[in-house]
Order: C-alpha cells, then structure tokens, then sequence
C-alpha cells in the first residue's frame, strides 16, 4: 500500500523529467553571462536556477492569467557548465503532460524583457533557442516627425521670404531718399544766376562796383 502511494507521489515527476529528456516539448537555453558582465559576473548556481524558473512559472502565470502555476512546474534537464539547459512546462492539473511549445514561447516572448532584466542580460546574453528576440514596440510621437521637419523648412522660408522684402523695401527707400537730395541741390544751382560764366548769387543784395577801365566812352584829354 504504501509503495503505492509513493509510486503516485514520485511517478508524475519522473515521466515528465523523461518527457524532458526527450526534448521535444522543451527549449534550450543558453546564458553568456561573462560575455554579458565581465569582472561583474555572478556565478551560475542552484539559487540562480531556482530564481530562473520562478521567472518563468511567473511568465505562465501571466500568458495564462492563472496563479496555479509555481517553480515545480517548470522542470529542467541536460545542464552544461557552460550555462546551458533545457526546460519543458508541465500543466498545474496534470504533471505528466506538458504545455505546448507555441503556448510557452509565447509566455515566453510575453516577458522577455524582464526576464532579461532580472539576470542583467539581453536578448543576446540570454537566448532561447527557437523562440525569436521580442522587438521594442516602436516609439509614437505626439506629433509625427515629419510634421516637425515641415514646420521648420516652412519657418525657414518664410524668414527668408521676409528678409528678402524688407531689403528690397529698405534699399528702395534709401534710393528714393537720395533721388531727393539731389533733385533739391540741383534745384538750388538753377536758382542762382549767372553772368558771363560766373555766378553772382553771392553778391546778395549788395550794388556793384562801377570799373571805369571797362568804359567805352572816349577820354577827354587836355592839351
């Protein structure tokens, strides 16, 4: 009887620990973390297992939306020093059948980011072979780039467009001012009158003096 019992116990873990080795349902996982880290690595040990398959017992949980799964759900197999390894994921209900491959990578690929950064790794320190990298969603702008870039060449333009009128408004102005001024100091050359050749507006008011050497009258000379 109680051989039984225990061969209830143990026998589920033990097929689905077969079921592993097999490596069907299972992914292989690889850790670069001297690549990764440098002198800052940590070393790989029973705790950092046990932390990484309560990163993916905590992944099902939320692809599946259901608290019924925990590290003794996900079982691992063929461990290498070189931090490598395979893991399957048995169901809560019945631990000799596995969850299909899609459904894990999909929890998988779900979380990756912050299975990444429980282990400060990437997607290329930590890999799961099979299951591709998780792209960032794109960034989304407010206002679309381009939108920004037509606003400035716009803006652009319209400063040159301005600075173009205002010059050209500017030098006909001086143009003008200086077609005055010399229209006015041509004005007062006219208005000053002229006498053989030589102007006398600078004698003002004043009389002339009468030169008697220019006379034509004939002289009276006294014998």
């Amino acid at each position: 009887m109680l051989t039984g019992i225990l061969l209830l116990i143990l026998l589920p873990p033990m097929v689905a620990q077969d079921l592993c080795k097999d490596g069907k349902e299972g992914y292989k996982v690889r850790l670069s973390i001297k690549t990764a880290l440098g002198n800052d690595a940590y070393e790989w040990n029973e705790s950092e297992m046990f932390f990484f398959r309560s990163t993916l017992a905590f992944s099902m949980r939320k692809y599946f939306k259901q608290d019924t799964y925990d590290i003794s759900n996900i079982l691992v197999c063929h461990e290498t020093q070189r931090v490598s390894f395979v893991f399957v994921v048995t169901s809560p209900v019945n631990r000799t059948q596995l969850i299909p491959k899609e459904e894990v990578e999909q929890a998988v690929r779900l979380n990756k980011h912050r299975i990444n950064n429980a282990f400060l790794l990437s997607d290329m320190t930590l890999e799961f072979v099979g299951i591709p990298p998780t792209l960032a969603a794109p960034i989304t702008y407010s206002t679309p780039p381009w939108l920004i870039v037509f606003g400035v060449v716009i803006g652009v333009v319209a400063v040159g467009i301005l600075s173009l009128l205002m010059s050209s408004v500017t030098k006909r102005r001086r143009a003008k001012e200086k077609g005055v001024g010399l229209g006015e100091e041509e004005e007062g050359r006219e208005a000053l009158p002229k006498e053989n050749g030589t102007a006398l507006g600078s004698l003002g008011d004043k009389d002339g003096v009468y030169n008697q050497g220019f006379s034509n009258e004939d002289r009276i000379t006294t014998l």
